[in-house]
């Protein structure tokens, strides 16, 4: 088999069946990358006044990262930011936040072991369960951690973000539509905002470079039926088309 009709046959899969290691490819050169996002917090664990070192802060933490989680996270998908009115925090408000992006998940699937006898829709489930395992794992272990940086000590909070966390969206939508539906027909959100994307994503590059509506609609099969497209709102941005 080819490696078009591969990449054609992923495109085909239900949405629900990719497991999360695999990349999604979802036409006109896009495809959609597996990977964890982590908010990070940052206290102060002491009654120091010292200026909040956002370098020494990212280091500290990259180097935890390596020792105690053997996750190697290049310094680009680390993101720390000190609060801009720090001179006006309350003493137990936060001092930095952050972002946490791990991008390589292959390890997951080298550790599953694959059963001859095992089908491949078992296989998926077992990658998804090992996943959710590892990000639970990651969480309980940064959650709470104290870094010293030469006599300044943080501490740091950790969550995932909502629209990161599926099954609690999943949960969310359950209880929401059970007490909002006459008919007691499961039902599902229908409808999808998309911002802050380049709008030359869309577009048709010997055409325009402008968004077309045609490729925005090849694009979003891939997820489904639609049933209506909304003109997309195109505006000059700091990167360009957006």
């Amino acid at each position: 088999m080819s490696s078009s009709s591969g990449a054609a046959d992923r495109r085909r899969r239900p949405l629900h069946s990719l497991p999360p290691t695999e990349t999604l490819e979802i036409g006109s050169g896009l495809s959609l990358s597996p990977r964890l996002k982590l908010l990070l917090t940052f206290f102060r664990a002491d009654p120091a006044v010292k200026p909040v070192d956002e370098w020494k802060l990212r280091l500290s933490l990259l180097d935890f990262l390596r020792s105690s989680l053997s996750l190697s996270v290049p310094d680009d998908d680390l993101l720390i930011r000190k609060r801009s009115d720090l001179h006006k925090r309350k003493r137990n408000e936060p001092v930095a936040f952050g972002t946490l992006y791990v991008r390589e998940l292959g390890f997951l699937k080298s550790k599953t072991t694959r059963d001859e006898d095992r089908h491949e829709d078992d296989d998926e489930e077992l990658l998804r369960r090992k996943f959710l395992d590892w990000r639970s794992s990651v969480v309980e272990r940064l959650a709470g951690i104290e870094l010293n940086l030469e006599g300044v000590k943080f501490e740091m909070s950790v969550e995932i973000p909502p629209s990161d966390d599926f099954e609690k969206m999943e949960e969310s939508w359950k209880k929401f539509y059970a007490g909002n539906s006459a008919s007691g027909m499961a039902r599902r959100p229908d409808t999808i905002i998309l911002r802050g994307v380049p709008s030359r994503w869309f577009a048709e590059p010997r055409v325009s470079s402008k968004a077309s509506m045609l490729v925005t609609h090849t694009i979003f099969s891939v997820f489904g039926k639609i049933s209506a497209l909304s003109p997309m709102l195109v505006m000059e941005g700091p990167l360009g088309k957006e």
